[in-house]
């Protein structure tokens, strides 16, 4: 699919954003595990997450639809998942694939787990190595490092475990396996990464004793618990900095999801001089997390530098920060993001590359990119390269554009974000 866009007079309007991603999965993978039935409210309806829900209905798990759109029931099985019929499809979804394979390690049957060719891609050897360790029989493609992955679990045991990269996905995929390991699983992480999942797994009975940057995962049965879940600040990210970076622009995102491992896109913005343009407004709590409404309104972003321990909590939204750092005053220098080159794109070159065909000051770094900022940039034709958030980063970047722009293969916003390109349309008045 192509999408054209151009820039409107002004931006402006009310909406809310998917329910957040992370939490989605989690809360339909550990309640499936769980005794007793959950109702999960404000669940991402994106590919990614239906790629979850089916892997775990191909295992016999009932998760029933809601009256109300992205309500679903889900009925625990107390870990008693049954071998599925054929391969279990993960589709684009990385979460779905790391965060399901510590799941299977700790389940005594044969499991095949792949996905599209772009997932095939992605580095597994990362989660393959510690399950081994615990246990767990896995073969998978180039020596164990690509999907597919074919995995016999059961047995486990627990293991100490330093972890070569910050890296949630890998952080949840073993303490997935912990839960049903013999002893504990210590994990020593080089950096602090989301926490959606020692938080849900401690809200439903399980033990996970957190020092610093070491989690100890006790072996656990969890019990269902509703989940509330809140908007995805991920997906929040591209109207802050459509709202921020358009000269009249006023855009208020409903009921964002404000988990301080995930808040690292407010802390780069507020960074690049966002100041009272970005305001929480009505915080709240709402189902353990932390929730407000983001409101932005135009201002003038100066560059920043971005790296360190902040890197592992921006990493989604580097795409769209370096959208703003093009239309701020003054160099952005992103650093240590190498793990950029292993998402659904090498983001760190396809970010350059479709930013510089949109006339983009840009330099591609080994591990980041330094932005110059011009202040603005020009309408042209633009590739998605088969992610999501590129996709929508370079939407955005056609709402700020001089002239039209053009994104081919606009579609693939729907793996996080269906309604991204009517939600652009809300607020440029079309």
């Amino acid at each position: 699919m192509q999408r054209s866009v151009s820039s409107p007079a002004s931006i402006s309007g009310n909406l809310s954003v998917p329910g957040d991603k992370s939490i989605s999965h989690r809360s339909l993978i550990l309640n499936s595990v769980a005794r007793g039935d959950a109702l999960v409210t404000g669940l991402s309806s994106g590919e990614d997450v239906m790629s979850t829900m089916g892997c775990l209905q191909a295992m016999g798990v009932e998760i029933e639809p809601g009256v109300e759109p992205g309500t679903v029931i889900v009925h625990g099985t107390e870990r008693g998942l049954q071998e599925p019929d054929g391969i279990l499809d993960a589709g684009n979804a990385g979460t779905s694939m790391r965060l399901l394979s510590g799941l299977l390690a700790g389940q005594p049957f044969t499991s095949v787990l792949t996905g599209d060719a772009s997932l095939r891609s992605r580095p597994m050897g990362r989660i393959v190595q510690p399950l081994k360790q615990m246990g767990a029989q896995i073969m998978a493609r180039k020596d164990d490092t690509l999907a597919p992955l074919t995995i016999r679990g059961g047995s486990l045991r627990g293991i100490e475990y330093t972890m070569p990269v910050a890296s949630a996905q890998l952080k949840s995929c073993i303490m997935l396996a912990g839960l049903s390991a013999e002893g504990d699983t210590i994990l020593h992480q080089p950096a602090l990464s989301r926490d959606h999942t020692e938080r849900m797994v401690s809200a439903m009975g399980g033990t996970v004793i957190s020092d610093g940057l070491t989690l100890v995962v006790q072996p656990s049965q969890l019990n269902a618990v509703d989940i509330a879940i809140p908007g995805d600040i991920s997906s929040a990210a591209f109207w802050l900095v459509a709202g921020l970076c358009h000269p009249q622009a006023r855009v208020l995102v409903r009921g964002v999801g404000l988990n301080p491992s995930r808040t690292g896109i407010l802390e780069a913005l507020e960074a690049m001089g966002a100041g009272d343009a970005l305001q929480l407004v009505d915080q709240r709590d709402e189902g353990g997390e932390p929730v407000a409404d983001l409101l932005v309104t135009s201002t003038q972003l100066s560059g920043t530098e971005i790296e360190g321990d902040l890197i592992p909590r921006i990493l989604d939204e580097i795409p769209i920060l370096a959208v703003a750092a093009c239309f701020a005053q003054g160099d952005t220098v992103i650093r240590d993001a190498g793990e950029l080159r292993v998402k659904e794109s090498d983001r760190i070159a396809t970010t350059v590359s479709e930013l510089t065909r949109l006339g983009a000051s840009i330099e591609e770094r080994e591990d980041g990119m330094v932005i110059h900022g011009t202040g603005g940039l020009k309408g042209g034709g633009c590739e998605s390269h088969l992610d999501h958030r590129l996709a929508m980063a370079l939407g955005v970047a056609g709402l700020l554009a001089e002239g039209e722009t053009t994104i081919n293969g606009a579609e693939d916003a729907s793996i996080s974000y269906p309604d991204f390109w009517e939600h652009l349309d809300l607020l440029s008045g079309e």
